[in-house]
């Protein structure tokens, strides 16, 4: 093996990034190097790229940035028993400490001094990344590499969807990026019996049609309150799937949301501070709402397989692939929202 890599790096405090050539990293005790085949650009990529107040507040370059990736175990640290050379494999990019207290009482996944891949720690924008052997995940040898490069937005969705029953249910998706349409897929395959999109993005809506959305609704042209309200008879939504974080969609999501109904949240807000109306969004309502942080370790991951293997399909929002070194066109393909998941090829 050579000694050095292509790497894309966060070189410095703003706007950017460099391809440079670095050493490859060498697995330490209870480590494994894995061989990326294929890596995903996430909208929290875009943000480091743009260099935005959270990046300036979290990252701290130089840095390889990048979390989304499958690949190839080529390389044991000492200790590793448990994985095998050559395995296909995706990562849990939460690194977490095992004992605080949500370790200790299995939510790991917010682990009070949790590390993230490409973001705490150097990342999959290389050929080359380093992962602690018990973060490793075992992908089905069918598995198609793009799909399997996506399995952490992939998880995201699956436990926003999941969360709660789905069934025969009416869902609204308000936000239909990369996690968004995913979500769409779930919900139809997991058998609800209406599920609604919307956004602002023709392009995006377009992509939630092909993931099975029944109808969608462009925000600035139609009233999303107005139009949900008459396609349910009144009643509202069984389940609300928020993923714009915008103010606006969090409201008219809240008030299309059925009486005991539930809600789940995981876009993030732009501002620090989103005005909801508690009284007759949820309180009167009896409604229940859950706040998503990434997704639960493991048995998302399970989920997740138990999906793909029952045929669920996620290629149709995959839609832009790119060498690493065509990184500065497809970055700001991504930051212009007319693409669904963009593929880079270290």
């Amino acid at each position: 093996m050579v000694d050095t890599m292509k790497a894309l790096v966060k070189h410095s405090a703003g706007p950017g990034a460099r391809l440079e050539q670095v050493a490859i990293p060498q697995p330490g005790p209870g480590q494994v190097l894995i061989k990326v085949k294929v890596a995903a650009i996430c909208g929290t990529d875009v943000h480091i790229y743009k260099w935005d107040a959270w990046s300036a507040g979290r990252i701290k370059p130089p840095l390889v940035f990048g979390h989304e990736f499958c690949g190839e175990i080529v390389k044991l640290g000492e200790g590793v028993r448990d994985v095998k050379l050559g395995s296909f494999v995706t990562v849990e990019g939460h690194f977490v400490c095992g004992k605080c207290y949500y370790c200790r009482t299995g939510q790991g996944h917010i682990c009070q001094d949790v590390e993230i891949i490409g973001v705490d720690t150097a990342g999959c924008f290389a050929q080359y990344v380093l992962a602690p052997a018990e973060n490793v995940w075992h992908l089905d040898a069918d598995t198609p590499l793009e799909v399997a490069a996506i399995h952490d937005p992939y998880g995201n969705a699956v436990h926003t969807t999941l969360i709660d029953e789905i069934a025969g249910n009416t869902v609204l998706v308000t936000g239909c990026g990369p996690i968004g349409v995913i979500a769409v897929a779930i919900a139809k395959k997991a058998g609800a019996s209406r599920v609604f999109a919307s956004d602002v993005n023709d392009y995006r809506l377009d992509l939630a049609k092909k993931m099975g959305a029944d109808i969608i609704y462009n925000v600035t042209q139609v009233n999303l309150v107005e139009e949900i309200m008459k396609e349910t008879d009144g009643a509202g939504v069984d389940a609300l799937l928020e993923m714009a974080g915008h103010p606006a969609a969090i409201n008219d999501g809240f008030k299309v949301l059925r009486k005991g109904g539930w809600a789940a949240l995981l876009g993030i807000t732009p501002t620090k501070k989103v005005e909801i109306d508690l009284n007759d969004g949820i309180i009167f309502k009896g409604a229940k709402v859950y706040g998503i942080n990434g997704r639960l370790m493991y048995k998302t991951w399970y989920k997740m397989q138990a999906l793909l293997r029952a045929g669920l399909d996620l290629t149709p929002m995959i839609t832009h692939r790119f060498k690493l070194e065509e990184f500065e066109e497809a970055f700001e393909l991504a930051a212009s929202g007319n693409s669904g998941k963009i593929i880079l090829y270290p």
